[in-house]
């Protein structure tokens, strides 16, 4: 199969690049596990930091791509959950050890042995893909194949961010960054009825915020015309985070919503952390956020906001987005007649 893996950690678009393109041999399908003929896959941040060395490799020449969608191919032994042909969709969290504390009490998310598709396995920049049959995801008929691909993990960590934002319905909610999550994440919180404040460096971003229905939309280090009662960081700049914490409004919560973080500045309590203030993170999610994400998605029905790349472009799509040449989600067409 064709497939692009991680060769040599670096900048995106340099030469060489960070990854490398050719033949692989294809995967076969384990125990409980299906073989999906990869459609389309998303490009997503989380590829870039593995990429560029932000996030270091499990091993050396993983695939990269953790927004796979396809049909089900083969299926390995014991796997009955799906037929062939099914569409599927294949997401960051793999697998979980299902025994530890955290798993046992419904928060999966926090897993202390967790494994990731396209970091600790190969994942959707390939042209078959397996997944453990209990964490794939079947994709709702609202959706083509590329409109669902930045919804598996842009999508269902956004809508995991949101919870931890503790947005009030009808609230005001603060964005920095509004790539392939954020334009998602936003949909989310004006169906709650949210006010939705975007603040973002890339001019073709805060117009895509406003046609989206934002209320406001400034540069990244603006303070928004009004107080928030909540704020998510999509944007891995750690120096955006006392901005955003002075922007709350008593009360009010900033959600950092990435795996790679730049370092934060100090703080100032006063300014950023009194009045109930709280920052937190955002780990992974657990499959029921996923399973919620994708009824609420279809029932909106969420729209993503796409732009493909041929298979063979993956490199070019990875520079594209450290470049924040990117309005919305990328995708990777790696069976054109499954991309529309």
């Amino acid at each position: 199969m064709r497939a692009w893996w991680v060769d040599r950690p670096g900048p995106a678009g340099g030469s060489p690049g960070p990854l490398a393109f050719g033949e692989r041999p294809g995967p076969v399908p384990g125990p409980g596990e299906v073989l999906v003929r990869v459609s389309v896959c998303g490009v997503c941040r989380t590829d870039l930091h593995l990429a560029e060395g932000d996030l270091a490799p499990r091993r050396h020449g993983v695939i990269p791509g953790h927004e796979a969608v396809g049909r089900v191919e083969a299926l390995g032994p014991g796997a009955r959950r799906f037929g062939l042909g099914d569409r599927v969709g294949i997401a960051w969290l793999r697998g979980t050890c299902g025994t530890c504390r955290f798993c046992r009490s419904g928060r999966e998310n926090l897993c202390t042995a967790p494994r990731f598709t396209g970091w600790d396995e190969d994942g959707g920049y390939a042209e078959l893909a397996v997944v453990r049959e209990d964490f794939a995801y079947p994709i709702p008929e609202a959706f083509s194949d590329r409109e669902a691909a930045p919804l598996l993990c842009s999508g269902i960590i956004g809508y995991r961010a949101l919870q931890r934002a503790a947005l009030p319905d009808g609230g005001r909610l603060g964005i920095y960054g509004f790539g392939g999550s954020a334009h998602i994440t936003a949909q989310l919180a004006m169906h709650r009825g949210a006010s939705v404040y975007v603040m973002t460096r890339a001019p073709e971003a805060r117009q895509l915020a406003l046609d989206l229905g934002a209320v406001w939309a400034g540069g990244a280090d603006q303070a928004p015309p009004e107080k928030l009662d909540a704020a998510i960081l999509f944007a891995p700049v750690g120096t955006l985070v006392p901005p955003a914490l002075a922007a709350l409004d008593r009360g009010g919560t900033l959600a950092v919503a990435g795996i790679h973080l730049s370092d934060i500045p100090p703080l100032d309590y006063q300014q950023h952390l009194f009045q109930e203030r709280q920052l937190r993170s955002v780990t992974a999610n657990t499959r029921a956020d996923g399973e919620e994400f994708f009824r609420l998605a279809a029932e909106i029905p969420v729209r993503t906001t796409t732009v493909p790349y041929a298979f063979e472009d993956a490199d070019r799509a990875l520079a594209d987005l450290a470049g924040d040449r990117i309005t919305g989600a990328a995708v990777l067409e790696v069976t054109p007649a499954g991309g529309a």
